[in-house]
């Protein structure tokens, strides 16, 4: 006989959220995305009446996009690589889902991280092309700085860490750990020095580097393992700095 186990979900839309709960046969394989997936086909609830399926946003389901982030046993991660049999005791048990709070709520576990996108438009977290004209080959790039900056590359905006981080809240307009990254590893690449200034001066407001409360919840659970916790004391001061050049008018300088 197979065991069977439970999801309970925080489902709903805004000012209107509630506990589901579904039984589910014991599958060793399966992760949280295709539990959600098995409801879909046949959504009927624990008590045997019939539902809505579940709403949630998916995409590569290999733990690059980003886009399945939800909190499992109120954890943020993602769900494609969060198994079933780390969460049940030999595949019984009751695992509870979750939305992510520090973003607006569309419908049961899929929320809204515009503002994620928003703030790495902010920082200009991308290289912009010199001369779309120019025959020359791009700045070289050491194979040791490749390797030191891959790590930041990782970033999938899955907004992991701005749900771990008390300083992300209605209260506080902190852009959050993921831009501050970003702008390490786009001033840290030679062809993107030529910005340099533009993204030091966008943390430098109050949703910027100042916010950070340096709680180092970010790094904990990040799931591409980001070192979130250099990465912000580096862009701290490279930002301090650029602001006593500003204060001072004196010439930037690499």
């Amino acid at each position: 006989m197979n065991n069977k186990y439970i999801l309970r979900i925080f489902r709903g839309c805004p000012g209107c959220q509630y506990w589901e709960e579904f039984e589910l046969e014991y599958n060793p394989d399966a992760n949280v995305i295709s539990a959600l997936m098995e409801i879909q086909k046949n959504p009927v609830n624990r008590l045997g009446l019939k539902t809505t399926p579940v709403a949630w946003e998916q995409g590569c389901l290999e733990e690059v996009c980003g886009s399945c982030s939800m909190l499992v046993n109120g954890v943020p991660r993602q769900a494609c690589t969060a198994l079933i049999r780390d969460y049940t005791h030999g595949g019984t048990g009751t695992i509870t889902l979750a939305p992510l709070t520090k973003f607006r709520l569309i419908r049961d576990l899929q929320v809204d991280r515009t503002s994620m996108f928003e703030a790495l438009k902010k920082v200009r977290a991308w290289i912009s092309a010199s001369s779309g004209d120019s025959k020359e080959f791009g700045v070289k790039v050491s194979p040791e700085l490749q390797e030191s900056l891959y790590p930041l590359a990782t970033c999938m905006t899955c907004g992991c860490c701005s749900e771990s981080c008390p300083q992300v809240s209605e209260k506080s307009s902190f852009m959050g750990p993921a831009a501050m990254s970003q702008v390490r590893l786009f001033n840290s690449n030679p062809s993107g020095e030529i910005e340099k200034s533009v993204r030091l001066r966008s943390v430098l407001g109050e949703d910027g580097i100042a916010a950070c409360g340096n709680a180092q919840n970010c790094a904990r659970v990040c799931p591409k393992k980001i070192p979130l916790i250099e990465s912000i004391p580096f862009v701290n001061r490279e930002a301090t700095k650029q602001a006593l050049k500003d204060f001072f008018s004196l010439p930037d300088t690499k």
